[in-house]
């Protein structure tokens, strides 16, 4: 009985690994990154929602989160050598230029990337804190000018 059941759980867990495929090669950018094939993958099996890379000026408030989170996700603990062995950059170091960086020698040049993560979060940061304040402001004057409506509706009777 004990093996008719061994038996049964190995072929429960067949299907599975032959149903799980890997990702296409073409999904893979070899300059770095995903290509919209890897995204779409991804989409299809995780049901992630994969963007493209930030290449230019992470001059917007979403830019400055999306790129600075990545630089220092990646680059300020990396999981993995800038280098294999025979002098290449690895998938790790070739992730920055996707993000439209310079691709990280060594651990000094990853450091380095983490810290402009950093400046960029700092930066994002920044502008939440002004846009909280110029909205703050913005309801103060709105509450005022309500107030200043709703008493002169009011008004004296005569």
């Amino acid at each position: 009985m004990a093996t008719k059941k061994v038996s049964a759980k190995k072929s429960a867990a067949a299907p599975n690994k032959a149903t799980t495929k890997s990702m296409p090669k073409e999904g893979k950018n070899p300059k770095g990154g995903l290509t919209a094939k890897g995204r779409e993958y991804f989409k299809r099996s995780e049901g992630s929602n994969l963007k493209p890379g930030v290449t230019g000026s992470a001059d917007t408030p979403e830019k400055m989160k999306r790129k600075g989170s990545f630089l220092r996700r990646h680059f300020a603990n990396p999981r993995g050598p800038m280098q294999d062995e025979k002098g290449k950059p690895t998938r790790l170091a070739l992730s920055a230029h996707a993000w439209g960086e310079p691709v990280p020698k060594d651990m000094a040049g990853a450091k380095k990337l983490a810290a402009k993560g950093n400046k960029l979060l700092e930066q994002y940061h920044a502008t939440q804190t002004q846009s909280a304040g110029k909205k703050s402001s913005a309801k103060k004057a709105a509450k005022k000018t309500a107030a200043k409506r709703s008493s002169k509706a009011v008004g004296p009777e005569k």
